[in-house]
């Protein structure tokens, strides 16, 4: 599934132990975002070895939880940037990837205004 409405990345901290019900409230009050927007928020604890992926899908909600083994998430903090981080797919490809969002070597995505 790839999300409809677009990719937040919630900086910062989020206690994991909060399961739909306490993320979807984290959206809606801490954010002012809608919950049920089809949007994908994304969470990660203190450690940096937990991520959360809440989001509506037509008449429900999906939760998908990852734990990495070793390593940590390059996850922006919350003091630096804003509350939430508009991100694309590629973005959070290279996240789950290990990567920073931020990748000055990577490829620019091709599109109809320049590609010839």
């Amino acid at each position: 599934m790839t999300p409809n409405k677009g990719l937040y990345l919630v900086t910062g901290t989020t206690d994991m132990r909060k399961s739909i019900d306490g993320l979807s409230m984290i959206v809606a009050e801490g954010l002012e975002l809608n919950p049920l927007s089809q949007a994908w928020f994304i969470f990660c604890n203190r450690q940096r070895d937990k991520l959360k992926i809440l989001f509506w899908d037509t008449n429900g909600f999906w939760l998908y939880y990852g734990r990495l083994e070793r390593g940590r998430f390059k996850w922006p903090n919350s003091a630096v940037e804003a509350r939430t981080i508009t991100i694309t797919q590629r973005e959070l490809n290279w996240l789950l990837s290990g990567l920073p969002l931020q990748q000055n070597l990577a490829h620019k995505p091709l599109t109809g205004k320049n590609v010839g």
